[in-house]
């Protein structure tokens, strides 16, 4: 793998396969954050973009595989101090639905959507998941880096929509359009599987409704995490919220893994710290991104600093 360096933004967005089942984190570098942005630096209208995901359009929304990913060298240790930003409780009333997985139940989060859209290479229409995440500006969801951005020789997605707590078609909480993308450097120009990470500034004031995560980075290898998602692929729908729960470990690389068996569609979904199924808020400390050979695994990038540059770099970019 190659080390982290560089941060990168846009407009769009495109989705890989993920992996659910109740489960069993790469140093910063301290280089600072290159940024590159769309030639307008403007995404479509909002009206547009939402206009586009007719029920129709997300019901044949499919699930796509993220492009090849570096091969990773031996991980670094942990380093850095741990750093946290605490979530923000919804406005709105919600109404608690059970999320599916194994073993116990637990409730759905309102914070944790199904995102949509679609990829200008081929002109298909993909599905991956997200999560908000709190800020001061309150319009910031968080994805995998490939839910953004195809990787080297990709483009900006388009049509990027995120709908909370999607469930069989219905959208509780409204259809939010996105207003920018943004995703780390490594990864649109390498397909780094350490930097798949991606911030989203959304148009409207998204937390102010659904509420906002927190997000986590420099918490190590091994830590609980809950993992939420929407997985599409066989033998799920995508049409339910998903979860898996459990303890990570480094898999390889600047990655963590854990024990999930979700499929493509989870991509961009939350490993959250902490997660409280009463108001639907945790810690994001990593999203899903990719699995290898073992379909019961998946793989997230560890946060270190460099999810914080990005998180910063975002903010800075929202109206």
């Amino acid at each position: 793998m190659r080390p982290k360096r560089t941060v990168s933004l846009a407009f769009g967005f495109v989705l890989a396969a993920s992996v659910l089942v109740p489960t069993a984190q790469a140093a910063p570098n301290g280089s600072s954050a290159s940024l590159a942005r769309t030639s307008d630096n403007k995404i479509q209208s909002a009206a547009a973009a939402e206009a586009y995901w007719t029920p129709e359009r997300m019901a044949n929304a499919i699930p796509a595989q993220a492009p090849a990913t570096v091969k990773a060298a031996s991980a670094p240790r942990p380093q850095g101090r741990p750093g946290s930003i605490d979530g923000a409780a919804p406005s709105v009333k919600v109404q608690t639905e059970q999320a599916q997985g194994i073993g116990i139940m637990l409730n759905e989060s309102q914070t944790v959507g199904k995102v949509f859209f679609t990829n200008p290479a081929n002109g298909l229409n993909y599905v991956c998941s997200g999560a908000t995440v709190n800020s001061g500006k309150k319009r910031l969801v968080s994805t995998a880096g490939h839910c953004v951005h195809g990787g080297a020789g990709g483009q900006w997605m388009q049509n990027w929509v995120f709908v909370p707590r999607y469930r069989n078609g219905a959208r509780p909480f409204g259809t939010w359009s996105a207003y920018q993308l943004t995703a780390r450097t490594a990864w649109t120009n390498s397909s780094s599987s350490d930097e798949d990470m991606g911030m989203v500034i959304m148009s409207g004031l998204i937390v102010n409704s659904v509420g906002g995560n927190g997000l986590r980075w420099n918490w190590g290898y091994s830590v609980a995490v809950t993992i939420l998602g929407y997985p599409a692929g066989a033998p799920f729908t995508g049409e339910l919220q998903y979860f898996c729960q459990g303890t990570t470990w480094n898999g390889h690389g600047q990655q963590v893994r854990a024990w999930c068996n979700m499929t493509g569609g989870s991509s961009g979904g939350p490993w959250l710290q902490e997660y409280n199924d009463q108001n639907g808020l945790g810690y994001i400390n990593s999203v899903v991104s990719h699995r290898h050979s073992d379909a019961s695994q998946m793989d997230g990038p560890y946060f270190d600093n460099d999810i914080k540059s990005l998180y910063d770099f975002a903010e800075s970019l929202s109206p």
